[in-house]
């Protein structure tokens, strides 16, 4: 793979990450919206999840399913 490859896959993983991290933005301040969580951000690698009654540190991918879990519970 020459040098032109391996920067344009870099820059693919970059964008894909980035859309990841814009879902789970979204996905928390949707869950604050509805009154599920009173805030949410990175902090250290992992992702946190502020509750009045926990803080949950977790690792992206699984913060985002924690919060679908969350938003899905109420929309049913």
């Amino acid at each position: 793979m020459n040098t032109d490859d391996e920067l344009q896959k870099q820059r693919l993983n970059q964008e894909l990450e980035n859309i990841g991290f814009n879902q789970l933005n979204e996905l928390g301040n949707r869950a604050v919206q509805l009154g599920l969580i009173i805030g949410h951000g990175f902090r250290g690698g992992q992702y946190e999840i502020l509750s009045p009654q926990e803080v949950v540190l977790l690792p992206p991918k699984e913060a985002q399913q924690y919060l679908q879990n969350l938003v899905d519970r109420v929309n049913q």
